[in-house]
């Protein structure tokens, strides 16, 4: 038994009911029920596909669309292909199938054209644009991955996944020549108010919702010859886009899912083609305030019509009532118009309309469920007089949409909210960008700078958190990524710099607390096992740290900063290989990820190669000038390979970069002092004594700088110091005062200058 006209209809119907509700099992379940009922629809592929997709199945997802999204044959199958690609990291198929489609994507541009009621389910080239910058920034291929994020941005400047892929690429960006508003955008304000100004058919379905296609054949003229309310001669067909290829690049997305229906049988037919004429439900119905269907004063209707249509909600009640009342009754027409003759003329009719390429719509049933309001007005003559749609069938009054509640189209007071929501995001975005570059002073200037409901909003405190971890301010970044924790419990993301923010403070009991609050939340979660790992290790239990490390990139293969910690942990267990190799992966995973060429440079250090270690620890600057650690790192292996005036040059940068690098400036002072120049070294030594008073150690090296410029007093007295601070260094100035008695005519008793 073959299946009843419409069934396509009322599936993709459900499938789109069960996608709104977030029930992707059932939209795949009648995905596949749809698929099975037309397996050479390329639609109905590309809603199998597409929910194999939100529910992360990658590869049936890729499997599904591949015939059609790899072939040129249909836009939603290729997008949804490309994702899967970029979720299975096949990132050159993914691009291809993109580029292959260009044609049926380049031309279009859906913003502003999605809302509550009205949205389009095929993407449009601002969005083919972004991922295509994802898959070509995955392959490694930068230079054409920044050319379409740019493309991206500049047709869309809210893509904001375009934006921080460029910054994450280290691509130059000037945020304040981003988000501005756009001729084009001011453009398409006033367009959109001038199309809610002149709309006036109160049946057809909005263009730009994707799921009320089966009313919208042919627009209010073929929908009122389809009524046989106007005279053949007088109907116009400007609504219909007749489709001039087999793969629908001219059809509008909302009549079509940019694809071939491949159905053996002939196109899809409209449910309300199929359904054989029902003269006995032509009767006349009127529409009642209370928003259900009423008999108008007509003759009795014939007992074999179905019962009338079920009243609608209180909800559609309430939110129509007002428009309804609005809307004049539709008239009564004869029932002789349901002639045998007029259903002979309908049939021709919507015949020539199947005949213009109305293939894979949807039916008027499945219409209906899906229409959440309805933008509708009663269709007018040229002379502006409401005209009468009293022939239309019973089941076609009863499935009308209710008007649509939308707020009128302003476009000063659009153009305000506009403004103030591109400000918004410049200002998050040159932060974003600030920390990506590793300026993270300005990055934390530039969030400190929005409204503080939208600076203490989760994502944005982990930013600043971040930028205060880059710094080493750790007390700092503690404060910031508690107030997270306390604003959104919740919140996994960055809690693994959190972690480590942590475990630089030694805090072990807070550190065990967050790991194992995190992983009670979600156990799946890499950033659960990092804070873990970073538990462990600060309990020197390493190995159990790597396995945790590890747990977390099996989680996220592209977890890069996993895979640094547990070569650090290697390191520990002096396991330079498997350190060297975890810090590879690192850098595979984010070529920009600096501190896998920074773990890279420590083992070859470790190693005495002290050149390889150089090369590393440059790669790891140039990403991140601004770290005074790497500065002094290149520095320290400089001066072991015996370049004293380049090491000294490093040790410089990196007190620039950070004054508070007690590290670098010891390590410049003892230069200084081998050097020649005791009194250039006295004053960094004085500098890091300021620090750290109780460091007997600082106290013999500025005995050493006075003795060098022959202070005997100062001398004796920062020796004796050194020696009350720490006993066990007695021996190191006895060494240094044994040489006094040869020297003693030459000692003042001040520094000189």
């Amino acid at each position: 038994m073959s299946p009843p006209a419409g069934v396509n209809a009322q599936l993709r119907h459900l499938i789109h009911y069960h996608l709104d509700n977030g029930m992707l099992e059932n939209a795949l379940f009648y995905a596949t029920r749809l698929h099975a009922h037309e397996p050479r629809n390329g639609d109905a592929t590309h809603l199998l596909a597409l929910c194999n997709l939100r529910l992360g199945r990658y590869k049936a997802a890729f499997d599904h669309s591949k015939p059609k999204g790899h072939q040129q044959q249909h836009l939603g199958c290729a997008y949804v292909f490309a994702q899967a690609c970029l979720g299975l990291e096949r990132f050159d198929a993914g691009a291809q199938a993109l580029e292959k489609v260009r044609g049926l994507w380049a031309s279009r541009n859906h913003w502003n054209k999605h809302s509550d009621t009205s949205r389009r389910h095929l993407p449009d080239a601002a969005a083919c644009y972004c991922l295509l910058g994802k898959l070509y920034g995955a392959f490694g291929d930068s230079k054409k991955a920044i050319e379409y994020y740019v493309e991206s941005l500049k047709l869309n400047p809210f893509m904001w996944d375009a934006f921080t892929g460029l910054c994450d690429i280290g691509a130059v960006v000037r945020p304040q020549n981003i988000f501005k508003v756009t001729p084009d955008i001011l453009a398409s304000l006033t367009t959109l108010a001038s199309h809610e100004t002149n709309e006036v058919n109160p049946f057809v379905t909005n263009q730009d919702d994707p799921f009320n296609t089966g009313l919208s054949l042919g627009g209010s003229s073929l929908f009122s010859k389809l009524n046989g309310s106007m005279p053949p001669s007088t109907l116009s067909y400007r609504d219909v886009e007749t489709p001039t290829s087999s793969n629908g690049q001219n059809i509008p997305d909302d009549e079509m899912m940019m694809g071939d229906t491949g159905n053996t049988g002939g196109p899809v037919r409209n449910e309300l083609t199929n359904a054989p004429a029902r003269k006995s439900r032509l009767h006349t119905h009127k529409r009642t305030n209370s928003g259900h269907s009423a008999p108008a004063p007509a003759p009795a209707p014939d007992p074999t019509a179905p019962a009338a249509p079920p009243r609608r909600s209180t909800r559609l009640q309430s939110h129509t009532h007002n428009m309804i009342s609005g809307i004049r009754s539709l008239g009564s027409r004869n029932p002789a118009v349901t002639s045998r003759e007029t259903e002979t003329t309908e049939r021709r009719e919507l015949r020539k309309v199947r005949a213009t390429g109305t293939k894979g719509k949807t039916s008027t049933v499945g219409n209906v469920g899906r229409v959440v309001s309805g933008n509708r007005k009663p269709m007018t003559d040229p002379s502006g007089e409401p005209t009468k749609q009293d022939s239309r069938p019973s089941s076609m009054i009863s499935m009308a949409p209710p008007p649509k509640m939308t707020i009128p189209s302003d476009p000063p007071r659009d153009r305000e909210a506009l403004d103030w929501i591109l400000e918004l995001l410049l200002k998050i975005g040159s932060g974003y960008r600030y920390l990506s570059r590793f300026e993270c002073a300005k990055a934390i200037e530039a969030f400190n700078q929005l409204p503080t409901a939208q600076r203490d909003t989760p994502w944005v405190l982990a930013q600043i958190g971040r930028a205060y971890s880059e710094r080493s301010m750790w007390a700092e970044a503690e404060k910031v990524f508690l107030r997270v924790r306390e604003r959104a419990p919740t919140y996994i993301e960055d809690m693994d710099i959190f972690s480590t923010v942590l475990w630089q403070q030694k805090k072990e009991i807070y550190l065990s607390y967050l790991a194992h609050t995190l992983n009670n939340q979600d156990r799946l979660a890499p950033q659960s096992w990092v804070a873990l790992g970073n538990a462990l290790s600060l309990e020197r239990d390493h190995d159990q740290a790597i396995k945790c490390f590890t747990r977390a990139t099996q989680l996220d293969p592209k977890f890069a900063y996993a895979y640094t910690l547990q070569g650090h942990e290697h390191i520990s267990n002096e396991e330079l290989d498997k350190a060297m190799l975890a810090f590879r992966h690192a850098i595979s995973a984010n070529k920009r990820h600096y501190n896998g060429w920074y773990g890279l440079g420590r083992v070859y250090e470790i190693q005495h190669k002290f050149d390889f270690a150089e090369k590393h620890y440059r790669a790891a600057f140039n990403i991140n000038p601004s770290n005074a650690l790497l500065a002094m790192r290149i520095g320290l292996v400089l001066e072991r390979m015996k370049k004293t005036d380049a090491a000294l040059t490093w040790y410089d940068t990196a007190i620039r970069l950070d004054p508070q690098s007690l590290q670098a400036r010891m390590k410049k002072a003892h230069i200084l002092l081998r050097m020649g120049s005791p009194k250039e070294a006295l004053d960094e030594y004085l500098i890091v004594k300021d620090a750290q008073p109780e460091d007997a150690t600082i106290h013999l090296y500025i005995g050493q700088a006075y003795k060098r410029l022959r202070n005997k007093r100062e001398a004796v007295r920062y020796f004796t110091i050194c020696i009350s601070l720490d006993p066990i260094a007695q021996r190191h100035v006895k060494e240094e005062m044994e040489a006094w008695d040869e020297e003693e005519g030459e000692w003042s008793s001040d520094v000189e200058g």
